[in-house]
């Protein structure tokens, strides 16, 4: 899963980044409103842990601009404004959670885990298709009850996949979503490739009932099989 954090506090900041990186989220961050607002028009997010105070812009202007690009985007405000009208304001314009500072980083993180199911996996705690189940807290990939052994690459586009699944996934999305803003210094997609390859022949050595299509010179999807 993909994370903008977008915070002008480097001390907090740099807590959040490491904190969610330790739970294997791919962060990217943002410390200007404008920076926020070029990294949103560049690349997609499942959740984005937006300040309110930004030092060149509102936080809520960005919030409502983000809703208008995508409905669906999981937003969690964190703010040291504990303001009721800033709260109400954000949930208005669509934030799905409101968190003051300070706070736990394990509040953070059930927080995070708590919209992205309700945003990406319909509400559910467990992906399953046919055979094939993921639990996204515990990071584990089963079929038939029993455990696949992945890399944390092959687990995040399996999970993406499976995000999208029935939808064309282009092969620059899938980059961008599983290895960051780094994808932009790559020279070619032959780490994607190898990754998957590496992916298909796990499932199909488990007997998973789903299908990698890969959709030539465009990307790829996953069908039930």
């Amino acid at each position: 899963m993909k994370i903008l954090v977008v915070e002008d506090e480097p001390g907090m900041l740099d807590n959040m980044v490491r904190s969610l990186e330790e739970e294997k989220y791919v962060v990217e961050t943002a410390a200007t409103y404008e920076a926020a607002t070029e990294k949103i028009h560049l690349y997609k997010y499942d959740c984005i842990l937006l300040d309110i105070g930004l030092p060149d812009g509102n936080g809520l202007t960005l919030l409502e601009e983000l809703k208008k690009q995508d409905a669906t985007l999981g937003v969690i405000i964190v703010s040291a404004k504990n303001a009721v009208d800033d709260k109400v304001a954000g949930l208005n314009l669509g934030a799905d959670d409101y968190l003051p500072k300070p706070f736990h980083m394990a509040e953070l993180h059930a927080r995070v885990k708590s919209v992205l199911r309700r945003r990406k996996f319909e509400g559910n705690r467990l992906l399953e298709l046919n055979n094939l189940t993921v639990d996204p807290d515990e990071r584990t990939v089963c079929v038939n009850d029993v455990q696949l052994a992945l890399n944390r690459k092959e687990y995040d586009i399996l999970l993406y996949f499976l995000s999208n699944r029935n939808r064309l996934v282009s092969k620059t999305a899938l980059g961008e979503h599983v290895w960051g803003d780094q994808i932009d210094e790559a020279d070619s997609f032959d780490f994607i490739y190898s990754q998957i390859k590496n992916l298909r022949k796990k499932l199909k050595e488990h007997g998973a009932q789903l299908e990698i299509q890969a959709i030539y010179g465009i990307g790829y999807k996953v069908q039930a099989t």
